[in-house]
């Protein structure tokens, strides 16, 4: 049988463009473009150094649409300001009255297949019903609350047993792009796709939704939902509880039942969590210091908001290990972890936070894992359950879980925005089986998915010093230092109470390498 033709790959500076999955890599990593911004980039680079009109753009980015020309002005801008992230302010020239032209780095045209472009393989569906649901498409100020209902369709979902979901985190990378379900199935490897979008006019709220079968493209399910906004968490749950029934019309009531979840009786408390989140998700304290606020504005609307208290838990721990060890706020994380628990019973993510603080700041890894376990009882397709737990086994040198978790984790969820953690875990497992080459690797997947997190470069030094690559660990050690001012051997191991064994071959790598005891 003839092969395909190979796709095409531009390589130019830093950038790769994967023509065929209209994605665009920086430095290895996936930049945050568009697809209507992939397609003009597509064609400004097969024509290299020549004009190319307003029209040709147009027709190239919005097929068959009529559209004015300051849909592609704010297309172009958005283009530039990624490229300018490599110093490419001026690699696209405007031609007054005409068009633009590319004139930056010469673009090597290569086979997809063949270039460097770090594409995830297909993954094979498994046996048991799998779906992603997508980000819905929004208009105005309608952002928060499409994400919001998305994460709970998502969170209701994965309290199926039976049903395998791809996380939030995975799922998300597809915002703003125009999406074929059949590639999506592909990338992460299942069986549905959930897709929609949500109109908003004062205080009513339209939300269409279509779910289809990956492989086939065919529609197996849509619905439009017209509400109030003081219905919305009723509609959450009508939304998945109609698409849990065109998966499975045999679904049993009891597991219907367990899709509802309670929510905050405030919209406003809602609102606030899910605008800190990103900054607690972040793992760093300047970012988690910018949480708090919104997290305390929560809670005062709602004492009994577990997840918000399961995020603020995560936020001081952030603050604790980066910023210096402050007591008051290791105090505080474990205070917000136990109030997560006392309400949470029945939110996996706020389980999980609190589960993560309590084996971290408070060292009570019998709890820790309590609560994780607890949360994936719930929801078994929480990566997050998957990666913190990692975490807490790898520091207590139990190795070969830490690499179980960590893999499980990265399968459920392969473009977690906590998949850096899951990598570090795996990178102490396997530097303590004395792996050091596998070690190493794991440890720069977790630098490459964090550039900003000094445990990770601290976790890299180990393998590399093992290898005899002392450059390399000085280096690392450097950026630990720029990242974590008040890093120290003796006080870091003790605030996430390390495992002796650990200690004892991570630290004398450490010092090897130059970091302050």
């Amino acid at each position: 049988m003839d092969r395909p033709p190979p796709s095409a790959a531009y390589k130019f500076g830093t950038f790769t463009l994967d023509a065929e999955a209209g994605l665009l890599f920086r430095g290895g990593k996936p930049a945050l473009l568009g697809q209507r911004a992939v397609a003009l980039l597509r064609l400004l680079l097969e024509r290299t150094a020549s004009p190319v009109s307003k029209d040709a753009l147009i027709a190239a980015a919005w097929p068959g649409l009529a559209v004015e020309d300051s849909n592609l002005t704010v297309q172009i801008a958005a283009l530039r300001r990624v490229l300018e992230q490599d110093g490419g302010a001026g690699w696209i020239e405007t031609l007054p009255r005409r068009g633009y032209r590319y004139v930056g780095p010469p673009a090597l045209r290569v086979d997809a297949d063949a270039s460097e472009t770090p594409r995830t393989p297909a993954l094979p569906a498994p046996e048991k019903p799998s779906i992603a649901v997508l980000p819905f498409e929004h208009s105005g100020d309608t952002a928060w609350f499409a994400d919001g209902m998305v994460d709970d369709i998502i969170t209701g979902l994965s309290r199926i047993k039976w049903l395998f979901v791809i996380a939030r985190n995975s799922s998300f990378v597809y915002r703003d792009r125009m999406i074929d379900v059949k590639q999506v199935g592909r990338d992460l490897g299942v069986h549905y796709v959930l897709q929609g979008s949500v109109r908003r006019s004062d205080n009513r709220v339209r939300i269409n939704a279509q779910l289809a079968h990956s492989t086939s493209g065919a529609q197996v399910w849509a619905e439009r939902y017209d509400r109030t906004l003081h219905d919305v968490f009723a509609l959450q749950d009508e939304i998945a509880l109609s698409v849990v029934g065109a998966i499975e019309p045999s679904l049993r009531r009891a597991e219907v039942e367990r899709i509802k979840r309670k929510r905050p009786d405030s919209l406003d408390a809602y609102e606030l969590v899910l605008r800190a989140q990103p900054d607690v998700d972040s793992g760093m304290p300047d970012r988690a210091a910018s949480a708090l606020p919104l997290l305390m504005r929560a809670l005062a609307l709602d004492p009994t908001y577990a997840l918000a208290h399961g995020l603020a838990a995560m936020a001081h721990h952030n603050r604790f290990l980066r910023a210096g060890l402050k007591e008051e706020d290791r105090l505080a994380s474990m205070r917000h972890a136990r109030l997560a628990l006392e309400h949470g019973r029945d939110d996996a993510l706020a389980l999980t936070f609190a589960g993560f603080s309590l084996g971290m700041d408070a060292h009570d890894r019998a709890a820790a894992f309590a609560a994780f376990e607890a949360a994936l009882a719930l929801s078994p397709s929480t990566a997050l359950g998957f990666i913190l737990g990692s975490v807490v086994h790898s520091w207590a040198a139990e190795a070969e879980p830490a690499i179980a978790w960590g893999e499980r984790a990265l399968r459920l969820s392969p473009f977690d925005s906590w998949a850096f953690a899951a990598f570090g875990s795996q990178a102490l497992g396997h530097f303590l089986l004395e792996r050091p080459h596998e070690a190493a690797k794991a440890a720069y997947q977790a630098v490459q998915a964090n550039l900003g997190h000094s445990i990770n470069y601290v976790i890299l030094i180990g393998p590399l010093v093992v290898l005899g690559r002392l450059s390399e660990a000085k280096t690392a050690a450097s950026r630990v230092m720029e990242l974590q001012p008040t890093f120290r051997i003796s006080r870091q191991f003790a605030g996430v109470d390390c495992a002796p064994v650990l200690a004892a071959k991570l630290g004398a790598a450490l010092r090897a390498a130059g970091l302050p005891e």
